[in-house]
């Protein structure tokens, strides 16, 4: 499990390999993760955009951003938590992932809360530095 707390929103994240839908002949390696987002503040948030950050074993990069998570903005009172699935394909056993999502209060204000970095790693595979 990894975690990150900004401003008082702890975001967890736990990735776990697919095996049934990777194809390492084909270097198809396919990884979900579940996240949760947790609202330790005293202020309500509505999450708006994510950005995430991907890098391969090989050093390639792919960045990835949009509206929401999932189809979704949540919004989440003090207290709160939101947990999604979501997954991850690359071309290569291992890599790395992080990123942020952006957060705005009912005043208008926006701040980007981190996502951990979370490793990607192909059980039973030599792990690789990136």
């Amino acid at each position: 499990m990894y975690r990150a707390l900004t401003r008082d929103i702890e975001v967890t994240v736990e990735p776990y390999f697919l095996e049934e839908q990777s194809d390492p002949d084909d270097s198809r390696y396919v990884w979900g993760y579940r996240v949760v987002i947790a609202n330790h503040s005293d202020v309500t948030v509505k999450l708006v955009t994510r950005y995430w950050h991907i890098t391969d074993q090989n050093g390639i990069v792919d960045e990835v951003s949009g509206p929401g998570v999932v189809g979704e903005q949540p919004v989440l009172e003090p207290g709160d938590t939101y947990e999604y699935s979501s997954g991850c394909p690359l071309d290569t056993p291992s890599g790395v992932m992080f990123g942020h999502y952006q957060m705005e209060t009912p005043s208008g204000e926006a701040f980007n809360v981190a996502i951990p970095a979370f490793s990607l790693d192909t059980p039973g595979q030599a792990r690789t530095l990136n």
